[in-house]
């Protein structure tokens, strides 16, 4: 991906309130490389180098990296009738999934490594396809996350066992031909015991996830590589090895919380700080309860407790038809040591009660004067939620900015 896109631009909290109303490092082949500065390296640890010593009248700049990291992909059939729909319209037969995540493109591609999460299990191209409650999508989901500028998801979640070890082989494999790395399931042992470190920007990023539960679905006790648990011990040991195979920056997605809550819980609470206290952890992104929650920041780190639904036609409460995509620009401070120097958050929105159903990026929505007045109505109600909720544990205070 290239430089940051410059279009958006910061909404002050509180006047955004008041005016309202007005391919990764696992044991398998690589798949194609990735479009942009985000690829998989091999998790071996580097050797060591002799580094040329700059000229001392012109010191070296810190490097800095930019993550963004989305809510759920959680695929209902309307989304993927509606892609079958923007396929036809524009003469081809299949499912195009592009349209639904345009709007959102400018500001995925413009970091240097953006991750998704995917909720659900993949089906084969030609279907059969299922929604809620046991999930199996269409896999033409993932060129369009790609395209949209995703350069990984993490797969650990309630729904990744819905459709046993097939479901997680076909997942993983279409993620690999599109050239996006992953982090949560597995084919192997031996592709668990390979953490996923990719390279953005030159910078080494180790990517780790895990779920809370499976649904009820047993994992079998011959395969608990299939699918990560939460265990915060577990992941702080695991963010340790990722380190030691080179990863620079380790972010943890954590696949957790209460559902339709837009607070994070006591667990949370606890596990956050448990993990951020680490050396190794230097960011958690949070999934599942399909809204918004709280950002806080812990010492020096933050924690994103929930980034709502990315895309879903859910729509009770309401405010499961908001997300919010955390962007995340780190600097280094020393050997192997990064600190999140600037932390947004840019609210979507997700439009589906009309054809077409699309993702809206808020701000952008209220900056055009094009925009529909219901469409602008819905965007406002969605900002001024959005904004309650990221604040609601003092990220403004802590220096979260709500930009778009």
């Amino acid at each position: 991906m290239g430089v940051r896109s410059g279009a958006g631009h910061v909404l002050v909290i509180l006047l955004a309130v008041g005016a309202a109303s007005a391919a990764p490092t696992q044991a398998r082949e690589p798949g194609p490389a990735a479009r942009g500065s985000a690829t998989p390296v091999d998790a071996r640890p580097a050797p060591a180098t002799s580094a040329a010593t700059p000229p001392a009248t012109a010191p070296a700049r810190p490097r800095t990296l930019t993550v963004l990291g989305s809510g759920d992909v959680l695929l209902h059939s309307g989304l993927w009738r509606q892609a079958q729909r923007d396929a036809a319209a524009a003469g081809r037969q299949g499912y195009d999934f592009g349209p639904l995540f345009a709007a959102v493109r400018p500001v995925v591609a413009g970091v240097d490594l953006a991750i998704c999460h995917l909720e659900t299990p993949l089906g084969n191209p030609g279907g059969p396809f299922s929604g809620y409650p046991v999930f199996e999508v269409p896999p033409q989901v993932v060129p369009a996350l790609k395209e949209t500028g995703y350069d990984a998801c993490s797969t650990a979640s309630n729904h990744s066992l819905d459709r046993g070890e097939a479901g997680v082989r076909r997942t993983l494999d279409a993620l690999d031909a599109a050239g996006v790395a992953h982090s949560g399931t597995h084919r192997s042992a031996g592709e668990k015991a390979a953490p996923t470190i990719v390279s953005a920007n030159g910078v080494r990023v180790g990517l780790l996830s895990y779920t809370f539960s499976f649904n009820g679905i047993v994992r079998p006790a011959d395969k608990p590589w299939l699918a990560n648990s939460l265990d915060a011990d577990a992941i702080v040991a695991e963010a340790a090895r990722a380190r030691a195979a080179g990863a620079e920056i380790v972010i943890t997605s954590l696949h957790w919380g209460t559902e339709y809550q837009s607070g994070a819980n006591d667990s949370q609470l606890a596990v956050a700080r448990h993990l951020l206290t680490s050396p190794d952890i230097d960011l958690v992104l949070g999934h599942h309860a399909h809204v918004v929650q709280p950002f806080e920041r812990i010492g020096d780190k933050w924690v994103a407790y929930g980034l709502g639904n990315h895309v879903s036609t859910q729509r009770n409460p309401e405010t499961t038809r908001d997300g919010v995509l955390a962007r995340m620009t780190f600097t280094e401070v020393g050997p192997k040591r990064w600190r999140v120097t600037a932390a947004e958050a840019i609210p979507t929105w997700m439009s589906h009660d009309t054809d077409p159903a699309r993702l809206v990026l808020v701000p952008a929505a209220l900056a055009d004067p094009a925009t529909p007045p219901a469409l602008r109505d819905a965007c406002a109600r969605s900002l001024r939620r959005t904004t309650t909720a990221v604040t609601a544990r003092g990220a403004g205070a802590q220096g979260l900015s709500i930009t778009g």
